[in-house]
């Protein structure tokens, strides 16, 4: 099949809806496609498409396409506003930004946080740092992890007069409410310190994934936000989808994630730090109120 006669149809929507509604994963049903030889962008659109309800086939399989979204959306997600030019006033500041691209859905912002802001940051985090912790994907606690070598804390939303400000400025610059999102967690990465590539999403077929859920539903976006500019080292690395983000202060990168699959190119790490050390606050967004 050519790249240019891959156009999503009415009869691939139905027959997606069709596998979800028979039991096969989304990632199972996107392997299927690829294999066929549809692009693996055009898929994971068509996967979209059915699976967030935003276009319903017609047919017998409308139906099946209902339940099908019911059980697997993840939409809608925290996202610029259509038509957002480089320049963005978020409640109090102006955001610029500097790179944006759909597969996968990622920005880069210059000027999220002010110097000052930053060095608060820094320095209110400072005394609660303790060596980070990753979930347990067969419970759905948490435990210190090889792969992540970094010190971090967390604060409660709203802990204070910054961290509310800062939760406000990014809930007006995604389009995503305050109560959806996790706590601000504010992560020091030393010499050497590093988190190989991971995705933030909690994988559905681990059997501690459920519990975790239960707080605010998927996570579905993720912004990190850089607090200093390393000396060397410590980029943002994509693997998948082949982009480095250095860090620099004041800085943020957002990244989206419409279902939980590799598909979405979200894998994603911290590189070690070479010289000096790196700090970062980082915003986990969920579907529903996290509480």
């Amino acid at each position: 099949m050519s790249e240019a006669a891959q156009v999503i149809t009415d009869d691939l929507r139905q027959w997606i809806a069709a596998q979800v509604h028979a039991g096969h994963g989304a990632d199972a049903v996107l392997q299927a496609m690829k294999a066929s030889g549809w692009q693996e962008g055009i898929a994971l659109a068509a996967l979209e498409e059915v699976m967030s309800g935003r276009v319903q086939p017609s047919g017998t399989d409308v139906q099946a396409a209902a339940q099908a979204a019911a059980h697997l959306s993840i939409t809608p997600l925290p996202a610029l506003a259509p038509g957002a030019g480089h320049e963005i006033w978020a409640v109090d500041r102006t955001v610029r930004v500097v790179l944006s691209q759909e597969h996968p859905g990622l920005v880069v912002f210059a000027d999220l946080l002010s110097a000052q802001e930053c060095a608060e940051l820094r320095a209110l985090a400072g005394d609660r740092l303790a060596r980070s912790e990753t979930v347990v994907h067969a419970t759905g606690g948490s435990e210190v992890n090889a792969a992540r070598t970094s010190e971090g804390m967390f604060f409660t939303r709203g802990e204070n007069e910054l961290v509310a400000r800062i939760e406000a400025r990014l809930a007006a610059l995604l389009n995503w409410p305050i109560e959806n999102g996790e706590g601000l967690q504010v992560l020091r990465y030393g010499p050497g310190a590093e988190y190989k590539p991971h995705f933030d999403y909690f994988d559905p077929a681990q059997p501690g994934t459920a519990a975790v859920l239960r707080r605010g539903g998927q996570r579905v976006g993720t912004v990190v936000m850089y607090l200093n500019t390393p000396e060397q080292g410590g980029a943002t690395v994509f693997p998948d989808a082949g982009l480095t983000v250095h860090p620099i202060e004041g800085h943020a990168v957002f990244f989206s994630y419409s279902q939980p699959m590799a598909a979405t190119k979200t894998l994603h790490g911290g590189a070690p730090v070479v010289q000096g050390e790196k700090w970062v606050a980082t915003k986990w967004m969920r579907q529903g109120r996290f509480d």
